[in-house]
């Protein structure tokens, strides 16, 4: 595979085990910095899948690259691999036994990155959130069809939003016996919908609640309303975490209605989230959104991914919110 660099000339990121790194306003939670990210603004991350061995961290950016680290049991990060694409990459995906990374990119080209032979091939893709036998695509004017994926793909259900704002991000969940029963919508205004496909009591079952918002859920006084701009589930627990233009994360449990976490304020947007296969790493992308338009946007500042123990945070509650 191409190296993009080696651990130790190419930047400068913190290393170490999990919670070891000092703190400032960049990394108020004194998570681990992953060494060489990107020199735009993060995208999308995905942790690679069960059946490969240790932990892979792929990232894609406003500089129109693809990367891909090794995330060590100390929690250290090693650059691994590179790919481009000739515009900005939106989203990115694993397969399920782990041999190839699909990507997706404002060039109008979606890839399959084979990294056993490192070659890149272009394909047709479309980037939605998918948990087979499921697909959910948001659409523009707050659209939502769900496919099925089993034989022949085809359109199930097309589902007025239950969000009155513009979609921002949409991740399926599991039940119980590990099935895809329905999604998380997140919006531009600070709101997260939680929707059942086939839920027994709909009106009681499907849900909204605020969040990323300057003074949580307090409304007798002005808020200013960031964007949710990532989910991500749990692997093992279902609970998810949400991350936003207002530089935090919060993790949640959806089945009790409870919030579990928020962080502290970093001093950029977070872009972009996702859990390693287990669910012990958290990683979540710290970079500007464009939120507030060109003249909010810093050059200078650097973009950052961090990793943070998430083994117990995680746990589902049992007090309602």
């Amino acid at each position: 595979m191409s190296l993009f660099g080696s651990s130790s000339g190419f930047g400068s990121g913190g290393t170490g085990v999990f919670g070891s790194t000092t703190t400032d306003s960049h990394n108020p939670m004194k998570d681990v910095e992953v060494t060489s990210p990107p020199d735009d603004s993060i995208s999308c991350l995905a942790f690679s899948p069960p059946p490969m061995p240790g932990n892979f961290l792929i990232g894609g950016s406003w500089a129109n690259d693809v990367r891909c680290w090794e995330v060590q049991d100390n929690g250290q990060t090693v650059p691994k691999a590179q790919q481009m694409h000739t515009g900005p990459v939106l989203d990115v995906c694993w397969s399920d036994d782990g041999s190839k990374v699909f990507t997706a990119s404002c060039d109008k080209t979606a890839k399959m990155w084979d990294l056993n032979s490192n070659q890149a091939m272009q394909i047709a893709q479309v980037s939605y959130s998918s948990v087979y036998p499921m697909a959910v695509v948001a659409t523009a004017e707050r659209g939502l069809i769900v496919y099925q994926l089993e034989n022949q793909p085809s359109e199930f259900r097309r589902i007025d939003s239950p969000l009155k704002h513009q979609h921002r991000c949409v991740a399926i969940f599991k039940d119980k016996q590990n099935k895809p029963t329905g999604f998380a919508l997140g919006s531009i205004e600070g709101r997260v919908a939680i929707h059942y496909i086939n839920p027994p009591n709909p009106a009681k079952d499907n849900f909204t609640f605020k969040c990323h918002r300057s003074n949580g859920t307090n409304t007798a006084t002005p808020q200013d309303i960031y964007a949710v701009n990532a989910i991500a589930f749990h692997p093992v627990h279902g609970t998810l975490a949400t991350v936003g233009s207002d530089g935090r994360f919060s993790f949640w449990d959806k089945d009790a209605r409870t919030k579990l976490k928020t962080s502290e304020q970093l001093d950029q947007p977070i872009t972009a989230c996702c859990f390693n296969h287990n669910g012990n790493i958290f990683a979540y992308s710290s970079s500007y959104d464009w939120s507030k338009g060109h003249e909010y946007y810093n050059p200078q500042k650097k973009n950052y991914i961090f990793l943070r123990n998430a083994a117990e945070e995680l746990k589902p509650r049992n007090k309602k919110w």
